[in-house]
């Protein structure tokens, strides 16, 4: 097989949980472009259609479903459905995700619960539905989307940040227990990116902006189209033998102690 032929996803089925725009959306229609079928889903209709509205016009034919990541038997079923309309899933994304800036005194139990509900126990919820049928197939490639959290504190994200460290070691015990059948579970870790998410810390004179671009050896921001090329990576023949891996995408973020004052 020539080199190139291993990063097509030709023939595949790929989920994205939260796929309808953002980061989801941007992985989404990179699969697409690269030959997979996509599926999302997300926590509402209106969300659902708002995504295959945004496929439609990127001239992508996706197939959306409402279900909700924290509900075990919403996503079975949702699973069960997808393999019977379009067919077994190859490729999972854990995209699904929320955050919440509040300094943690400040910070009700029922919070941080509702991020950890939503930000590890959901990809785990996804990824145990969708593994049968991996195994079934003989192959699966799940990508978590981790992020810098995993690996560093920072004030006002507790809950986001023990999130996304479970995330990583989740990633690390499925590729541990999976990688028998052929199924590789890597994470993918954004730096921050310039989503509508983070939209209210890019304002112009925000000291955060200026603390980001300060921070990051390649002086920006990055955008969700600086993740698609290492998540069909992960997502491809070409990654078969990385497992239990956290590529994080940071424009060198973590390698940096930052200017001197």
């Amino acid at each position: 097989m020539g080199i190139m032929k291993k990063f097509s996803l030709e023939g595949k089925v790929a989920l994205v949980t939260g796929g309808s725009y953002g980061i989801g959306f941007a992985i989404g229609s990179a699969y697409a472009e690269a030959g997979a079928t996509i599926v999302f889903n997300d926590i509402n209709q209106e969300l659902v259609d708002k995504g295959i509205k945004a496929y439609k016009e990127a001239g992508i034919n996706a197939f959306g479903y409402v279900s909700d990541v924290t509900k075990e038997d919403e996503i079975q079923s949702m699973v069960a459905k997808v393999e019977q309309e379009v067919g077994i899933i190859d490729i999972l994304v854990n995209n699904a995700g929320i955050i919440k800036r509040i300094p943690m005194i400040e910070m009700t139990a029922a919070e941080f619960r509702q991020v950890i509900d939503i930000d590890l126990n959901g990809p785990f919820i996804v990824a145990k539905a969708v593994i049968p049928g991996m195994i079934k197939k003989g192959h699966g490639k799940i990508i978590n989307i981790c992020s810098m959290m995993s690996e560093l504190g920072r004030e006002t994200v507790s809950a986001y940040a023990a999130a996304k460290g479970g995330l990583k070691m989740l990633t690390r015990n499925i590729a541990s227990e999976y990688g028998q059948f052929n199924i590789q579970c890597n994470g993918l870790g954004p730096g921050y990116i310039a989503t509508p998410q983070t939209a209210p810390l890019r304002e112009e004179g925000h000291p955060f902006n200026s603390f980001i671009i300060a921070k990051t050896p390649a002086a920006r921001w990055g955008t969700p189209e600086d993740l698609q090329s290492p998540a069909v990576f992960l997502a491809s023949e070409a990654s078969d033998f990385v497992n239990g891996h956290i590529l994080y995408v940071d424009g060198g973020i973590l390698a940096y102690i930052g200017k001197q004052p």
